[in-house]
């Protein structure tokens, strides 16, 4: 049996700041259990909720060398639908109201916590066959391993596989403060090793070390590897191109089946979606304050509110939308003050057609998926995505831009040959999007049947864990 961990910064359900939680937290109860052992480890936050922490059961403690300091190791476990998850605990560390601070901080901290699951792994009895480190927090662990800790027997037989969710977000931070923190040899402050652009980097030294390396799409793959997608680092991903996978994440099909969903006002399958999306309308429109008429398109967008995801062009258009379309829109996120001043103000002049909740709720985010024809997600970049797969398993019509994992899971709409699952735009410009919108709106009111059957189209697909599970199980036997 191949023994997998999973070092992550983040993992449901314990904590949660964006998607990399879910697929920490969800991919490991896919894998094939008769031949994958598969853990999760993750930093134990205060901040994480009291009923989470009150299931922690205390495994061991140790002291673990970090550069000239010598810092405490709690480690925690706990199993949840048959997967073991282990805590590092320090309090000093992991304090504090969210998971990240201040970058100045946080790259000490998962200093800190790569230095320490490492160390743990003799302690808690568990020698994985495979590292499997997800994103910048944890790119130190290939680098610490491959120079420090090969020369012990315990370490000689561990592979790593380094994932990146995100480019954008890569631990830099000046290479002095850095080596202060890490105690790691001046030689690996290199421009072939962690330096870049006069920082040190710890996503770079991820992908430098690891065995091989992963991202979460086959589109984003590519993209990483091209000045526009590369964030800096295209010519270490072209380099790196033949140890580079592209593997789609997928969602939870038992959280987000509108068959079952408790968060839903009326559950529905793709037998009786039509009358189901309806009831669920109807009450999503009374909810947020809109005219009851099933006959208007309902747009959804549940979103973070900043330039990656494409607000800038929501925000070109948007009054002219608004004045011009016999069109709804629920909105619900946060982000970027100008972005959710924007919404608040088209919401007080558009009232009867711009519902702006400017907070995330769970529950409504379900209900909007539920209750809307139609879901706009306009993406500058987008590794992956879930919010269209959400969408589309709801019989919600997504609305996106070509790009990344958008590009891989919806579909283009033919007319001509009755084919697709959306709608889509390829240049990152207002007018296109806008067009774009205006095409699905054509199609919605004057081509209900071909509407209806795009809705089902997409209901019918398969984005669950299963096909990502198989794939990384092909990925852990070539190592």
């Amino acid at each position: 049996m191949k023994k997998v961990l999973f070092v992550t910064s983040e993992a449901v359900p314990f904590i949660k700041t964006g998607g990399l939680a879910d697929v920490a937290g969800s991919l490991p109860q896919y894998f094939d259990k008769t031949k994958y052992d598969v853990r999760i480890i993750l930093p134990k936050y205060v901040c994480m909720e009291e009923e989470r922490k009150a299931q922690l059961r205390f495994h061991s403690r140790f002291y673990v060398r970090l550069s000239w300091r010598s810092q405490y190791v709690g480690v925690l476990e706990t199993k949840v639908e048959g997967i073991t998850y282990y805590f590092i605990d320090n309090e000093y560390y992991f304090a504090g109201a969210k998971p990240y601070n201040n970058i100045y901080e946080d790259v000490e901290k998962f200093a800190y916590f790569s230095k320490a699951v490492l160390e743990a792994l003799p302690v808690i009895g568990f020698q994985p066959d495979i590292l499997h480190c997800h994103d910048w927090q944890t790119g130190l662990i290939p680098v610490y391993l491959q120079n420090e800790y090969k020369k012990e027997e315990f370490y000689q037989g561990i592979h790593t596989i380094f994932t990146i969710h995100n480019l954008q977000f890569q631990g830099r931070w000046m290479i002095q403060a850095v080596k202060d923190i890490t105690g790691l040899a001046e030689h690996l402050f290199t421009a072939d090793k962690l330096e870049s652009y006069g920082e040190a980097n710890y996503l770079k030294g991820g992908v430098v070390y690891a065995d091989l390396v992963t991202t979460v799409s086959k589109t984003y793959a590519y993209e990483i590897t091209t000045p526009s997608g590369g964030e800096g680092l295209d010519g270490l991903m072209c380099a790196r191109r033949k140890d580079l996978y592209g593997i789609l994440n997928g969602i939870d099909y038992e959280v987000f089946n509108p068959a079952s969903d408790a968060l839903i006002w009326q559950n529905y399958g793709t037998k009786d979606w039509a009358a189901g999306k309806r009831a669920n309308k109807k009450m999503l429109q009374q909810f947020l304050g809109f005219e009851e008429d099933e006959g208007t398109m309902l747009i959804g967008i549940v979103t973070r509110m900043t330039d990656q995801k494409g607000i800038g062009l929501i925000e070109a258009v948007l009054d002219e939308l608004l004045a011009d379309a016999r069109i709804q829109i629920a909105v619900l996120g946060t982000g970027q003050a100008n972005f959710e001043n924007m919404f608040r103000h088209y919401a007080w002049k558009y009232d009867e057609k711009l519902s702006a909740n400017i907070y995330y709720s769970e529950e409504l985010a379900h209900r909007i998926y539920a209750s809307c024809d139609a879901f706009l997600m306009p993406s500058l970049f987008e590794p992956c995505g879930l919010s269209q797969l959400i969408s589309m398993r709801y019989g919600t019509v997504p609305i996106v831009r070509e790009t990344g994992g958008l590009k891989d899971t919806v579909e283009a709409y033919n007319r001509y040959e009755q084919t697709g699952t959306g709608f889509s735009f390829s240049n990152f410009q207002a007018r296109e999007m806008l067009s774009a919108l205006y095409y699905a709106m054509d199609i919605y009111y004057n081509h209900r049947e071909d509407w209806d059957a795009l809705v089902k189209r997409g209901m019918e697909q398969d984005f669950s864990w299963n096909s990502s599970a198989r794939e990384y199980e092909k990925i852990y036997d070539m190592l």
